[in-house]
């Protein structure tokens, strides 16, 4: 992946609404306008790296990338669960990410149960990569230190 690290922002807009209910990870989700201006060979599929909320503390994400096969969307989304349980919603927030690596590509499941599961294996992988040296440093860029405009890609 000649693209990553990847960074971009943007402000936190509702997503499907399923995270949450259907999957019991929640997910915040950028705007269509950041997911347009993703480099236009980056493979779909589920990374992992860094993110932050507003001005808060920089924490370990898995973010998915494309379609999300299983429930047949039509438009592409950049779905970020952010390992760390916030006390309320934050629409309307700057979400900012570091991706830095990627675990696998996106694919169908036949079943909820199967989705869920290959979502929480996702987070423990993640969870485990993030503390190698290279990607610990990344928690400390700039890029979480400095207030920008609402909507960013690159770096």
């Amino acid at each position: 992946m000649r693209h990553l690290p990847y960074f971009c922002r943007g402000q936190v807009v509702r997503g499907f609404g399923r995270g949450s209910k259907q999957l019991g990870i929640p997910t915040a989700n950028f705007p269509e306008q950041v997911v347009d201006n993703l480099p236009a060979d980056i493979s779909t599929g589920i990374y992992y790296g860094w993110a932050s909320v507003g001005n808060g503390d920089v924490h370990k994400m898995v973010v998915s990338i494309g379609w999300n096969p299983y429930y047949k969307n039509t438009k592409k989304s950049m779905e970020t669960h952010i390992m760390h349980t916030f006390k309320e919603d934050f629409y309307g927030e700057i979400l900012k990410v570091a991706i830095v690596g990627y675990l696998r590509p996106e694919k169908n499941f036949d079943s909820l149960e199967s989705l869920i599961s290959a979502i929480q294996g996702d987070i423990e992988e993640a969870k485990k990569r993030l503390d190698l040296p290279e990607h610990l440093k990344l928690k400390e860029d700039k890029f979480f230190q400095v207030p920008k405009s609402k909507i960013m890609n690159g770096h």
